[in-house]
């Protein structure tokens, strides 16, 4: 037993080294160079202490971002969710092909983030706005993305359309956990289907909420994919995520410290949402 349990241990080592060689000494790295001026392509560079840090508060390109980023966040979660768990609630019942259903709506997320942003760039150019004008819609009459004050309603409803398809799957296996005799006693005492839903279902299904509305939150604050296939950023920066802006400043434009302050301070923020969600969200299941 104690030679089998040893090996089980051995077994771990090869990931352990890659974690910690690919994950965890890129991360310390990132923290030491975020107190330093490199900008990611010298050969020498001098410790500032915490000037990137207080730089980051005032700079007005990143405070944008951030209000973007929790924007999109906060919204897409919420459509998310939303749309997903009616689905699910849907494919729970009785309908007919409702194998078929789930592959179709599942589908989405089986393809590749890039390849949906591109071909939805191409329809939001040429095939959306030809759309518009011959249905008089003047929203869809020119290209959405082109558009500083609707560009991010397009990439919401890109995202919302591919995310849906886990987290109703999520929704799905919660539903399938609530044995169907609550629901016959629940229909002998004559309830309605919204006091079913709101007295039965949401209670039993709370622990699958909460999963999916820490795991889409954490997603969407990381946004990044999307916004570079549909919008790149723009119109101007009106679209710029935090993500996206890490990315370009710390490896296009020469402020590699800099933005790793940021993207420090981007993980405490996530991290502390993730914890407040968590908190609030299973306090609110034992109240159930």
């Amino acid at each position: 037993m104690v030679k089998q349990r040893s090996a089980f241990y051995l077994m771990t080592i090869p990931a352990l080294i890659l974690f910690f060689s690919f994950h965890t000494i890129p991360v310390i790295q990132g923290i030491l160079y975020s107190f330093t001026n490199w900008d990611g392509f010298s050969q020498s560079y001098a410790f500032i202490g915490l000037k990137n840090y207080m730089n980051i508060f005032k700079d007005s390109n990143v405070l944008n971002s951030y209000l973007f980023s929790f924007k999109f966040a906060i919204v897409t979660t919420i459509l998310v969710n939303a749309l997903s768990l009616l689905i699910a609630l849907g494919l729970n019942s009785k309908i007919k092909l409702k194998s078929f259903f789930r592959g179709v709506y599942f589908l989405p997320n089986v393809l590749s983030v890039l390849i949906v942003g591109y071909i939805f760039n191409y329809l939001f150019s040429n095939v959306f706005p030809l759309w518009g004008e011959k249905l008089g819609i003047e929203v869809l009459s020119s290209n959405l993305l082109g558009d500083l004050n609707y560009a991010w309603l397009g990439i919401v409803f890109v995202v919302v359309w591919q995310s849906i398809a886990f987290n109703s799957i999520l929704y799905l296996a919660g539903l399938q956990t609530i044995s169907q005799d609550i629901y016959e006693a629940s229909n002998l005492d004559g309830a309605s289907k919204w006091k079913e839903f709101w007295s039965i279902t949401f209670p039993l299904i709370a622990p699958f909420f909460t999963i999916n509305m820490v795991l889409s939150m954490k997603s969407f604050l990381q946004v990044f994919d999307q916004v570079i296939a549909l919008t790149g950023g723009g119109p101007g920066r009106v679209t710029q995520s935090i993500a996206l802006l890490i990315y370009t400043g710390g490896f296009q434009g020469q402020e590699f410290a800099y933005q790793s302050a940021n993207s420090v301070i981007y993980f405490i923020v996530i991290i502390v949402i993730s914890f407040l969600q968590i908190k609030f969200l299973q306090k609110r299941e034992m109240d159930m």
